[in-house]
Formats: C-alpha cells, structure tokens, sequence
C-alpha cells in the first residue's frame, strides 16, 4: 500500500484518483452508443470534476472541515454484479458500476484511516471515506429510483 508523509501527499493521490475517475468516464462517453448513456458518463465525469475541485481547495486553503456525519448505505452496490464497461451498456449498468467505483474508493480511504499513526491524517482519510459514501449513496438513490422502481 501506497505510503503517505503529509497531508498533502494523500491530497495529491485523492486529488489523483478523482482524476482518474474523471477520465474513465469520460472514456466512456466518447464511446458511448446513445446520446443518454454519453449525457449520463458526462454527467459522471463532472461530478468527478467537483470532487477533484473540492480537493484542491483544500489543498490550497488547508481547510477541511471536520466530519462525523453518518452516511446511509443503501448497499444497493452489494446486491449488484460486477459490471465490465462497453460503449453499449444500459444506464442501470452505468449506475451499478459507479457505485461499485465509489464504494471501492470508500473502502480504500477508510483502510488508509486505519493505517496511519498520524491522527491528523488519519482523519483526512475518514473524512474522504465519507465523501465517497456520499457520492455512492447518489447512485444508490439514483439506481432505486429508476431501476428498481420500474421493476
């Protein structure tokens, strides 16, 4: 696992994956079938984009709040199969593969949180965990609403 020595080494890889997010799906829209599957990655990617915002301010200002909010965790993802990405796919697979995306970047934060000794970093961790859990719980609300409901 990747070594951290400050808190702007873990900003620059969380800043870096919401980088690498951004790309993907916008790969993804590039090669996108349908004009509503192309909307939807864009939207992703955009998304992505803010969350990479976010974290530069932060890296620029040293602010971050705090956080103990609790996020649910529908964990819709859980229930779902793993999806490979295609220009063709539907846009319920398109939702279960970002929450799969998000929930992996949850868990990934949060063992991090648990691995360094440093209380300071610790907490940056948790609190991107808890960013990402929100951001998988968009999904999760998004998927109930128009992929379980039409069911």
């Amino acid at each position: 696992m990747k070594a951290f020595n400050s808190v702007e080494d873990i900003l620059n890889f969380a800043i870096n994956e919401e980088q690498s997010a951004m790309e993907f799906y916008l790969s993804l829209a590039k090669t996108a079938k349908n004009e509503e599957m192309k909307e939807a990655f864009e939207g992703f990617a955009q998304e992505e984009l803010g969350h990479k915002t976010k974290l530069t301010e932060v890296k620029n200002t040293g602010i971050m709040e705090k956080s103990a909010e609790k996020v649910a965790d529908l964990k819709i993802a859980d229930f779902t199969v793993k999806i490979v990405p295609s220009p063709d796919m539907s846009y319920q697979d398109a939702l279960v593969l970002a929450m799969k995306r998000e929930k992996a970047a949850f868990k990934l934060y949060t063992a991090l949180s648990q691995r360094v000794e440093n209380p300071e970093l610790a907490n940056l961790f948790k609190n991107l965990a808890i960013e990402e859990a929100k951001h998988k719980l968009r999904f999760e609300l998004e998927y109930d609403e128009f992929v379980l409901r039409e069911n």
